[in-house]
Formats: structure tokens, sequence, C-alpha cells
């Protein structure tokens, strides 16, 4: 299985309706969290089956703008609620708390058993429509999750691909993390360490600066938030650019056990 996460191109009106999905998965996922509560407290052993059974029968008829909105959206909410709940008695996890507009806005759909077909610029989501991403993609899949990050939206999947042997450019190396390089390699190798923080530090400080009298909730505190997000996004995408780099130069060779400084 390979993963794929790419941004999406949305209008104002595709914008709308997936903050609308993503609000739907937060308010069941929210439902269920409180359901769950109670029944526990009351002595009874609750799961995502029972929840779902009970939201379809009696409390999704009472909220009919729910109609407007796909109905895969609260049943994947219910089935991350029981995975939370699941890694949390295993010793995996926290136990599950309430969600929060804005934070980790997202939600998942599938096909009802059929699959995705993801070719090209633009693609066709189930009850969604017609969608365009910033970057091809040719991908079968089950499902899909569509989550938002710093105002923007993007596309995650999973899908089989058939992997080919890459030619072995050497034996062994050997790998050397340190502090100033990100990584030294017995071959002669070096990979710099792209110290991204430090690089937008001084603007992040004065973003934080700027916002700090701002009235927490107001219009002008969300867009300086906003910009404060967004810039932390592209202190990750630095790192994640440099080491997805090197994983991709030592997937070529056989490695020797790490040696960390």
């Amino acid at each position: 299985m390979k993963s794929i996460r790419t941004k999406l191109k949305l209008n104002n009106k595709q914008k709308t309706l997936m903050a609308q999905h993503a609000g739907y998965s937060r308010w069941c996922y929210n439902w269920g969290l409180s359901l769950w509560n109670a029944a526990y407290r009351d002595g009874y052993k609750p799961n995502y089956r029972k929840l779902r059974e009970v939201f379809t029968n009696h409390t999704k008829p009472l909220y009919p703008w729910m109609k407007n909105l796909s109905s895969k959206v609260y049943q994947y909410a219910f089935i991350n609620l029981g995975e939370a709940f699941k890694r949390f008695f295993q010793g995996l996890g926290k136990y599950p708390r309430f969600k929060k507009k804005g934070r980790s806005d997202s939600f998942t759909i599938d096909n009802c058993g059929k699959p995705i077909e993801l070719n090209g610029w633009s693609h066709k989501l189930p009850f969604i429509g017609i969608v365009k991403t910033s970057e091809p993609i040719e991908a079968t899949t089950q499902k899909i999750t569509i989550s938002r990050q710093a105002g923007d939206w993007y596309l995650s999947c999973s899908y089989e691909f058939h992997s080919h042997t890459t030619p072995k450019k050497t034996d062994v190396v050997g790998v050397d993390l340190g502090m100033k390089t990100l990584a030294t390699l017995s071959d002669g190798k070096v990979f710099e360490s792209v110290r991204a923080y430090q690089k937008f530090e001084a603007k992040l400080s004065r973003l934080q600066y700027l916002n700090r009298h701002k009235q927490v909730g107001s219009a002008n505190w969300r867009k300086a938030q906003l910009k404060i997000a967004r810039l932390l996004r592209k202190v990750a995408n630095i790192r994640q650019d440099a080491l997805h780099k090197l994983t991709t130069y030592l997937a070529k060779v056989r490695l020797v056990p790490v040696r960390s400084l």
C-alpha cells in the first residue's frame, strides 16, 4: 500500500461544502463521545455500531440539514471514535477528547464499496463532485479523507501499487546522524541540516507580536492566526522535504545500523 496527500484547488462554493462536511463529522464525533461517556457511566458497554444505530434511527431524523450531506461522513466519524477508544484501552493513546472547530477539521467518504478512480488533475468524488488537485494523481482507492490545514484543503488516500526493484548503487552505507548536518554517509554524501525554523523564527516572532493585543475570536485575530499557521506549515514542509530526499537516497542502498551522535 502507498499513501498520498495533495492540496486541493477549490472555489468558494466547494470550500463551503468541505467545511460543512467537516463540521458534520465533528458534530457526530462529539455526539458519539458524549453518548459513549454517559452509557459507560451507567454500566453499559458501548461500541461504534450501537452508536451508529441509535444515531440513524433516533437522532438523524431530528436534524433535516443532515440530509444535504453525505451519510458516509457520520459512519466514519463513529468508526474513528471506536478506533480511538480501542487505542486507549490498548494503552496506545489517550482518552478520546471532544473536537473543536478549526482544529484537525477532516472527514472521510467512500463510494459504497465501489472503487474511487483518481486520474489526472480533475477527479470525481462521491457526493462532492469534481475537484481539482495541485498535482496529477493516478490511483484507485476505496476511501478518501479530506482535511484542512492552515486554511487549505488536502486530499489523502491509500492505494495498492506494484513495486519495482531499485538498482543498488552500492552494497552497504553507514549513516551518521549529527547536529550540524542532518546526516553524513560513509560514501561521502552529506545532507545538510535545513534549519527551517531558524530561517523563519524572526518572521514568526513578528507575527505573534503583532497578534498579542487582538481580541480572541475577532476577524483580525483569525487572519493573524491563519498567517501564523501558514508559516508553520511552510516550516514543516521544508523539514518533510529534506527527510523525503534523505530516505529516498537511503532506499537505493543497503544500510548498516545507524549511529547517532
